[in-house]
């Protein structure tokens, strides 16, 4: 085509054109909307949260709350570990917002310790390991075993500490299989992405996610 022809086909189509133009920016502001300050879809990569979520689950992730209120413990969080560096750039910022061609890594597990408390995890005799909030032993009816738990040592910390303002304790379901805050400290909160609320697919799994 020559540049009369192009000139010619773009008058002829201008409506249709612009109609595309109009709908396209608006589906992706709706969806960059959404995802921002309501919710966005995620899928389960690993076994570090079983037996609560398995490989392969997909999860709907709401992010309303985090505008008026902290997470607590026991809520399952979409984070962004504190030793992955996050770009702020236009771009990166944008993909973000879409969930289209953004490689930042996530991570999911369970606030454990919130700002103010004292964490400590101890083995007993039998092998048996229980985590300890301000010197009372946690319930924890939703981890995969007591018993199945990474050793504590120089490189895995098992406390005690005091959490301090701003920070959160995050540890997987599954403890004997979960890279957690045991190895990579204290998560800042302005790393959380949202809450896990529900698994809906597959369908057989399809369930509310609870804090307990």
């Amino acid at each position: 085509m020559n540049k009369e022809q192009i000139i010619e086909w773009y008058k002829k189509n201008k409506p249709a054109i612009k109609e595309t133009v109009e709908t396209t920016v608006f589906v992706i502001t709706m969806v960059i909307l959404i995802r921002f300050f309501v919710c966005e879809l995620r899928w389960i990569p690993s076994g570090s949260m079983k037996p609560t979520l398995i490989e392969g689950d997909r999860i709907v992730v709401e992010r309303f709350t985090r505008f008026y209120s902290a997470p607590k413990r026991g809520d399952i969080m979409v984070f962004y570990p504190p030793f992955e560096k996050i770009s702020n750039s236009p771009v990166k910022v944008f993909t973000r917002l879409l969930g289209l061609f953004c490689k930042d890594v996530a991570y999911i597990k369970r606030v454990v310790g919130v700002p103010g408390d004292k964490v400590q995890i101890k083995e007993d005799k039998n092998g048996k390991y229980t985590v300890y909030i301000n010197d009372k032993p946690l319930d924890e009816p939703y981890i995969m075993s007591p018993y199945d738990f990474t050793p504590c040592s120089e490189t895995v910390n098992c406390g005690p500490f005091t959490i301090p303002k701003g920070k959160y304790f995050m540890m997987g379901d599954n403890r004997g299989s979960s890279f957690d805050g045991r190895f990579w400290g204290l998560l800042p909160q302005d790393r959380f992405v949202g809450r896990a609320v529900v698994i809906f697919w597959p369908l057989n799994r399809l369930r509310i996610l609870n804090s307990k």
